[in-house]
């Protein structure tokens, strides 16, 4: 396409859209329920046709250079799309939170005054690589009733083209209108510029991807923006823990996956269980390859580990997202350094405590300014289908109007309502 057919493009896209977002705001709960149900049944039977649609994608990515995390946020294996068929499935079993009305009070002039819960309208999603976040985006939009204008990356346009046909049959099957869910067909790097620039159509943008497209979408938008720009998670192993527990969490919350934004990428070890915990750490982690950066009290802990890469760590990695089998690794004196190092320079999107310590805990909990914080627990859980909301449009690490995994309130706004018997105010 050239410029004035992508300006068309999307304007149409968008004029689709407001038109679906008016008939998604008034569906039955029974329709979008049938539409989820429906999209899960698609993607199940439709598990071949949408792997040679990605085995394209995986082909290209390959041949174009893209590094092995790309690659692999990249691929729609089997397991990934039933679990994205479960999202749907988990979303449709839900209750219906459209139109619901809370915290209805009656006030001295004899109104009763609420809050009812309403659709934002169209949002409009800008996300890189992972095609299964095509399926969230479709079934979060379809659950809370809104319209949403899709555009994934190049690299993945033909497994999004795939999914996005899913989609519509599965909306037009449960007699919905099939625009609810629309992906921008076109790769031109300019649909992204002109789709955040269109206010009459959408109403909010969520980008998800790396720092540079985020970055891109918060400067150029004319809309509001759903981010967060990267996820520098810390586990911190606390004085008193459980050494076998933070052993096991510590490996998970790194190692179980390094691409995705709730993995670990800095470890902090309270100074007091630093000399038991560290050369038991370090060799589960040099056995899987994982490149230590530690301050120097960590290196000389660290440096008897066989076959342990443990270099220097330099200020930089404090703040660093790696998205690869490398992890800062620094000793604390305890819970209150801790704290401090977090809040300087954590993403504030997801910071685990590892103690046996109720009061450490539930200082960690207050203290701590980030979207999910953890204790005990390993922070790959930061994520909408682990947390029950059947899905994530995306990880916020804004305080408004959405923080932590965005499900369907998120995508939500809340109007006042006013309930009255012909009274007037004096």
């Amino acid at each position: 396409m050239n410029a004035h057919d992508t300006v068309e493009h999307l304007h149409l896209l968008g004029t689709q859209a407001r038109a679906a977002a008016a008939m998604m705001a008034r569906a039955s709960a029974a329709g979008k329920r049938a539409a989820l149900l429906g999209l899960a049944a698609l993607l199940r039977q439709n598990q071949a046709p949408l792997q040679r649609a990605n085995a394209k994608d995986l082909e290209r990515a390959r041949a174009s250079g893209l590094s092995d995390p790309m690659v692999d946020r990249l691929k729609l294996t089997p397991a990934i799309l039933e679990t994205c068929a479960q999202g749907c499935e988990q979303l449709a079993a839900m209750p219906d939170i459209i139109g619901e009305v809370i915290g209805l009070r009656q006030q001295p002039s004899g109104i009763r005054v609420g809050q009812m819960r309403v659709p934002i309208g169209v949002f409009g999603m800008i996300y890189e690589s992972r095609p299964n976040v095509t399926i969230e985006a479709a079934s979060l939009s379809i659950k809370s009733g809104n319209a949403c204008i899709l555009r994934g990356g190049s690299e993945a346009i033909d497994s999004n083209r795939a999914l996005a046909e899913l989609v519509a049959q599965a909306l037009s099957d449960a007699g919905l209108s099939p625009h609810a869910v629309q992906l921008v067909q076109t790769t031109d790097r300019a649909a992204v510029s002109e789709l955040v620039a269109m206010p009459q159509f959408v109403d909010v943008i969520i980008p998800r991807g790396g720092k540079g497209l985020i970055e891109r979408v918060s400067r150029e938008a004319r809309v509001p923006v759903i981010k967060h720009l990267d996820g520098n998670c810390h586990t911190y192993v606390d004085d008193p823990c459980d050494l076998e527990q933070a052993i096991t969490v510590t490996d998970n919350a790194k190692t179980q996956k390094y691409s995705p934004c709730n993995a670990t990428e800095s470890l902090l070890v309270a100074q007091g269980v630093a000399a038991d915990f560290l050369p038991r750490m370090g060799a589960v982690l040099a056995a899987k390859g994982v490149e230590m950066r530690a301050c120097a009290q960590a290196k000389a802990l660290l440096s008897g580990v066989p076959g342990a890469r443990v270099v220097d760590a330099s200020e930089q990695d404090w703040s660093e997202e790696y998205l690869a089998p490398i992890l800062s690794v620094k000793v604390v004196q305890g819970l209150d350094e801790a704290i401090d190092h977090i809040n300087r320079y954590s993403s504030h999107h997801t910071d685990a405590i590892l103690t046996r310590d109720h009061v450490h805990a539930q200082r960690f909990l207050r203290e701590v300014d980030s979207a999910s914080v953890m204790v005990n627990a390993s922070t790959r859980f930061a994520d909408g289908f682990e947390y029950g909301l059947g899905a994530e449009i995306g990880i916020s690490t804004d305080k408004f109007h959405a923080r932590g995994p965005v499900g369907i309130e998120g995508l939500t706004s809340l109007k006042y309502v006013v309930l009255g018997q012909g009274e007037v105010r004096r």
